[in-house]
């Protein structure tokens, strides 16, 4: 960009005289330059002068129209941008028809920040037609782009998400910097609506890159509020104050009335988060002052709510309502405006006493919640949805606690659990209006076992100890206690620390703080199911250091298994055995890369677990047959038990990328999870000797996503997959050949891997085998 700035100012200097094509064109050039730039008063100043009749008919009079509506549309001056995208468009069809496309592609802008968005869609396709007709790659990134910003503004994100994906492949090929940041930004839009902040983030710092190096200040800007934005929804005002400090002044510079509105509200709203309203108030009033001047729709109704937030902190509660009741009945507001007003007002009713109103909103809040999840047809999309929305369910689950409604407040946590799993085995009941056959206690009678049900908040948190006799909530320590010590202890295990011979605190600190305050409700030898939250899905419980009679591990005194929801569990509950036994045995494959070497033990655990069945009862693929199609072509619906062995890999920002590494078939050799996910199972237990079988992405609501998820989602009726990395020369293969041992027996599989583990723990004396590091990793999830 700086370097099309001096080409144009030198070219303009050489042809000063107005009498000169060349000083016109370059000075629609250089005010295209402005336009990108986001200097929209700059380039309508360049262009005011009136172009020679002998020019009105050129191709630069219709990109100087272009130009022209492009910066009055984003002054808010949409009549008269549409009456000059129309005259392009007549002087296009008369006399330059190759530009009948950029004129298309242009109207689709206008009418987009005109907020008419069906127009948008009809004039971007056209664009779209148009670009491709003349093999013109910049303008088929930025109609594709502007068909992403389209559905993003109607809210089908999975949608917006596919054509940004066209649209990024084309302008990576052709070059397009510009297309190519809007591109990576409207994606990052469409992950943060879906609560996917980890991969919103990683786009909107591509895109600021992009921008920065282009020395497109105004976009550059426009990427760090995004920044900070997302930033700020996860909770960490440290780093969205910082992007905002980064942005700020350049906003203030650029004089761009639009980004600075959005920088005063962000700085708003922290300042009431940080319970400074005198500061919130001045960013506000600033704000408002510059919205005067003219506003889209959507910073409109973000102004709207800071500034119903800032009436709630001094206390004005009339004022409030009635600015969030009016946001949330606004055609104008999208749907997270919506719930976000909701919310603010359910938090005022509360804090009047208004219990029967404070519900009321709280009912509708789901309400609007839920019809924007459904939408989402895209069940990896799915999967992040509840990151965005979770504080709202806390909210209501601390509004029901504190009256003492404590199996509605149950219900309406167990509504946040494991909702894409459910839905994809067609688990109905799992829908907020479905019928309340919600019976937690003889969920816990039918499946003999006591269930511990944790929300982990940022206010509060809870424990529901469910048993066949009664509910019970326990109040817990706070996330701010709970998340250290639950990293720091991880972190030893995994790093093979003998925990409990040096009697690390954090283990028994966990233990006080997560099962300490239920410890009357939990008799020793009880068989429990566990339904974690936030950071817990990374612990295994076994781990937990009892304090008596001497500091020992969990596992010696309770039998623990894992899952999602109790809407699985009662799935689980309802299923019969399975009659056959039949094992498909998968693994041991060739090396398929240097980054997957051979696994020194695979062929011995291999011969381990085939041990356990008659040959008549198993199908082995191992060594070159271990194939991801040989897996998939074998039905493995048909087999009550899949066994595999082989390197796994867990994708963090996409996990049903996560993968079964197998042998090569010529440049594949990964057995994805959304190939898994595709090949429904019956199997009454799959279990992955593999590292990162469970993954090492936790998403709210839905806990680890990977293979292990992936099998439940296919059918499986119990996964066993490892937390962590095991070392392939430890004791799984000996751990695996216990575990079978004690299914041969009889045992269900829960008690079977608890008898495996103590049988590591206790017949390995002075060994390091006695660590959790060796037999720890290995859990047990409960399905459907």
């Amino acid at each position: 960009m700086p370097a099309a700035t001096v080409l144009a100012d030198d070219t303009l200097k050489k042809y000063a005289s107005d009498e000169s094509e060349w000083h016109w064109k370059f000075a629609a050039i250089k005010a295209h330059i402005f336009e990108l730039q986001g200097k929209f008063n700059e380039s309508l100043a360049l262009l005011s002068a009136e172009l020679p009749a002998r020019f009105r008919d050129s191709d630069f009079a219709v990109r100087r129209k272009l130009t022209q509506a492009l910066s009055l549309a984003n002054t808010q001056h949409s009549r008269d941008a549409a009456e000059l995208i129309s005259q392009a468009q007549t002087l296009a069809e008369t006399k330059h028809p190759e530009l009948i496309g950029e004129v298309a592609l242009r109207r689709g802008t206008v009418c987009f920040i005109a907020n008419n968005i069906r127009c948008a869609e009809t004039a971007y396709r056209a664009g779209l037609e148009g670009a491709r007709e003349h093999n013109d790659p910049y303008f088929e990134a930025a109609a594709l782009s502007g068909l992403g910003i389209v559905y993003t503004r109607l809210e089908r994100y999975d949608e917006a998400i596919e054509w940004d994906r066209k649209a990024l492949h084309v302008a990576q090929s052709a070059g397009a910097r510009y297309s190519l940041a809007q591109i990576l930004g409207n994606t990052a839009w469409c992950y943060r609506k879906l609560g996917d902040y980890e991969n919103a983030l990683a786009l909107y710092k591509q895109a600021e890159e992009v921008s920065r190096q282009a020395r497109i200040i105004g976009d550059q800007i426009y990427w760090l509020a995004a920044i900070s934005n997302t930033y700020y929804e996860q909770g960490d005002l440290a780093d969205a104050e910082e992007f905002l400090a980064q942005g700020v002044s350049l906003a203030r510079e650029q004089d761009d009335k639009t980004i600075l509105l959005q920088y005063l509200n962000a700085l708003a709203a922290i300042a009431v988060d940080n319970g400074q309203a005198t500061a919130a108030g001045k960013y506000f009033q600033e704000a408002q002052n510059l919205a005067r001047s003219g506003a889209d729709s959507v910073a409109l109704q973000d102004l709207a709510i800071v500034g119903g937030r800032v009436q709630q902190e001094n206390r004005d509660f009339a004022g409030a309502k009635r600015t969030f009741q009016r946001i949330a009945q606004d055609g104008n507001s999208d749907s997270s405006q919506k719930w976000g007003a909701e919310a603010n007002l359910a938090q005022i009713y509360v804090k009047e006493g208004a219990a029967i109103d404070a519900e009321r909103e709280y009912r509708h809040l789901l309400g609007t919640i839920e019809g924007v999840r459904s939408s989402v047809q895209t069940e990896e999309l799915r999967l992040s949805f509840l990151a965005s929305v979770m504080a709202f369910y806390d909210d209501y689950v601390d509004f029901l606690v504190a009256r003492k409604r404590t199996e509605e407040a149950l219900r309406v946590a167990e509504l946040s659990r494991a909702r894409t799993l459910a839905e994809g085995l067609g688990r109905k009941d799992s829908e907020p209006d479905a019928p309340r056959n919600f019976h937690p206690q003889r969920l816990a009678k039918q499946l003999r076992s006591i269930l511990l049900f944790y929300w982990i908040g940022p206010k509060h948190s809870y424990l529901w100890v469910i048993t066949p006799q009664k509910v019970a909530c326990v109040a817990l320590a706070e996330q701010s206690d709970i998340d250290p010590a639950m990293q720091s202890y991880r972190k030893a295990i995994v790093n093979g620390g003998d925990v409990l011979a040096s009697s690390d605190s954090n283990g028994k600190k966990l233990y006080e703080m997560l099962v300490g305050p239920a410890q009357g409700l939990i008799p020793k030898n009880s068989h429990l199911i566990v339904l974690p939250a936030e950071s817990l899905y990374g612990l295994n419980f076994e781990t937990l250091i009892a304090p008596d009679p001497a500091p020992h591990y969990w596992i010696e005194d309770v039998t623990l298994s894992e899952t999602a929801s109790l809407t699985l569990l009662s799935g689980a509950a309802a299923k019969s055995p399975v009659a056959k036994k039949s094992l498909l045995l998968v693994g041991n494959p060739e090396a398929a890369s240097l980054e997957f070497p051979p696994l020194a033990q695979a062929q011995s655990e291999m011969q381990k677990v085939s041990a356990h069945f008659a040959h008549d009862q198993s199908k082995v693929l191992e060594g070159r047959q271990a194939t991801a199609s040989a897996y998939l072509q074998s039905d493995p619906q048909q087999f009550s038990y899949l066994h595999f062995v082989a390197h796994g890999t867990a994708s963090l920002t996409r996990p049903l990328e996560s993968a079964v590494i197998l042998s090569r078939e010529g440049d594949s050799y990964k057995l994805y999870a959304r190939e898994i996910v595709a090949h429904p199972l019956d199997a009454r237990l799959v279990t992955i000797s593999a590292c990162n079988g469970a993954g090492t992405r936790a998403y709210a609501g839905e806990g680890l996503v990977g293979l292990s998820w992936a099998f439940l989602r296919a059918g499986a009726h119990n996964v066993i997959a490892s937390l962590w990395e095991v070392s392939d020369a430890s004791s799984t293969g000996q751990l695996m050949d216990k575990l079978y041992e004690g299914l041969d027996r009889g045992e269900e599989p829960a008690v079977a891997l608890r008898n495996a583990k103590l049988f590591i723990l206790n017949n390995n004396s002075g060994s390091v085998f006695r660590k959790p590091f060796y037999w720890a990793p290995f859990q047990l999830y409960a399905g459907s």
